[in-house]
């Protein structure tokens, strides 16, 4: 554990408002952590637009690579859409008013993967919201790498109470 309650509850603050957000401070808004954090940093916000862009540095040292292939490293598609949940858990834990709630899972629809993912790889995360509301969203999705659709979806969440998940 590191740095005092105060500490905590700025860093928490800071990144509801920032722009751009360090890995340290998306874990401040959701729980996921490595190896399964997929998320390295948010580089824009625009809370106007609904939307919210993140990165993932796909290394030759991820987990999944050691089965999915051995000799033909890939991504797995259903990683890219986790890291496209995880960016918009990230928006979603950044609204006012929301507390220490965040997105979880509840749906996906018209996911397409176009391209492969590989070692080396710098994949973009772009949400834009379509739905937000208290219990419920829904968010256009797409992961891309040097502007090459990777992956797109239409992903649904819901939203538990707050304590809900303690």
């Amino acid at each position: 554990m590191t740095g005092s309650t105060t500490e905590t509850t700025e860093t928490h603050e800071a990144a509801r408002t920032t722009a751009a957000l360090t890995a340290r401070e998306i874990q401040a808004l959701i729980p996921h952590r490595w190896p399964f954090l997929l998320v390295d940093r948010i580089t824009a916000y625009e809370p106007e637009r609904g939307y919210i862009r993140g990165e993932k540095g796909v290394t030759a040292s991820e987990w999944y690579f050691q089965g999915h292939f051995p000799d033909l490293p890939v991504m797995p598609g259903v990683l890219q859409v986790e890291a496209l949940a995880q960016t918009m858990a990230v928006y979603v834990a950044r609204q006012p008013g929301f507390g220490d709630r965040i997105g979880l899972f509840a749906g996906i629809e018209e996911c397409r993967f176009k391209r492969i993912v590989q070692p080396g790889d710098r994949l973009t995360l772009e949400v834009t919201m379509e739905k937000l509301g208290r219990r419920f969203g829904k968010g256009r999705a797409v992961a891309s790498v040097d502007g090459e659709v990777a992956c797109e979806a239409l992903i649904s969440f819901v939203i538990p109470p707050e304590g809900a998940l303690r």
